[in-house]
């Protein structure tokens, strides 16, 4: 079920702690933050801190104040899924006792030699011995379709081009597609403002969701910032981290960013006058299409 134009607006911005924000990440707090506002609706702040391996120690912590430094401030309490694990084990357990849950030992040179898609049930179902991956089965009705605020009608047929997809790793960690689904209804969100580099799982989530039996979302894709050579900025490509000492001109240039022209006079205004102007001023209709767009250079 999409949410009714009387549904109460709830967005988010769901920051993974492996580095500090960079001028990407900044710009998509903006626009989520911006669109929310807007609506005169709420604005969450979750943690995605579900993935040790890749979190750099002190990340959060100094999100937070990043966002704060630029007058981005939420409702509520910060949401850290690392504590939501019991929430997660419960929907995996419901999902295993329905029996569209299952063990999986493949590789990925297994996967690979399938072109990367996992079709079918594994050969030896039901053993849990070893280290295993749990994957929903995907049926063949999977054709998803939803309209994208920014990117307009999306489809895609996941049993045909994601196959069954992992809710719990190898390694024993939760997986992104189950912990987002699974806190998105807990935090009752209704909108989700994102880069579009994440308009590939979202199919997948709108799937989830319908097995779950929880309400659809409205989703929004922001274009991807790049450098000069065309690489998404990225934590992992070492983007620069946004500088919490220029609060304003990063928010003027994030305006600018989102295609939103603020007078010259709030250039050197607070970063609340400035954001104040900006929540006036939204227009979702000025958001390019395009998948691609270069980042300033500071």
């Amino acid at each position: 079920m999409v949410p009714s134009p009387a549904t109460p607006y709830t967005g988010r911005f769901a920051p993974s702690p492996t580095g500090p924000l960079h001028f990407g990440s900044l710009a998509t707090a903006v626009a989520s933050y911006l669109d929310a506002r807007h609506h005169e609706g709420r604005w969450l702040v979750r943690m995605e801190d579900i993935d040790p391996p890749r979190e750099m120690s002190g990340a959060a912590d100094r999100i937070l104040q990043q966002l704060e430094a630029h007058g981005l401030y939420w409702d509520d309490a910060v949401l850290y899924q690392s504590q939501r694990s019991e929430a997660y084990q419960e929907v995996l357990q419901q999902l295993l006792e329905q029996d569209i849950v299952y063990p999986c030992h493949c590789s990925r040179q297994q996967l690979k030699e399938r072109g990367g898609l996992h079709l079918h049930r594994c050969t030896h179902d039901g053993d849990t011995d070893g280290p295993h991956a749990l994957r929903l089965g995907v049926t063949e009705q999977s054709e998803i379709g939803f309209e994208d605020i920014f990117q307009g009608k999306q489809q895609q047929h996941i049993k045909q081009t994601v196959g069954d997809f992992v809710l719990l790793r190898k390694d024993g960690l939760f997986a992104y597609q189950l912990a987002v689904v699974v806190d998105d209804a807990f935090q009752q969100i209704s909108h989700i403002i994102r880069g579009s580099d994440l308009l590939n799982s979202t199919a997948r989530q709108i799937y989830l969701q319908q097995v779950l039996g929880f309400s659809q979302l409205l989703y929004g894709h922001l274009p991807v910032a790049v450098d000069l050579q065309g690489h998404k900025l990225s934590k992992q490509n070492l983007a620069k981290a946004v500088d919490e000492h220029s609060p304003t001109l990063n928010l003027w240039t994030a305006l600018q960013w989102l295609k939103l022209t603020p007078p010259e006079e709030l250039r050197h205004t607070t970063p609340e006058q400035l954001l104040a102007w900006g929540v006036n001023h939204w227009q979702r209709e000025a958001i390019p299409h395009l998948m691609l767009q270069p980042a300033p250079i500071f």
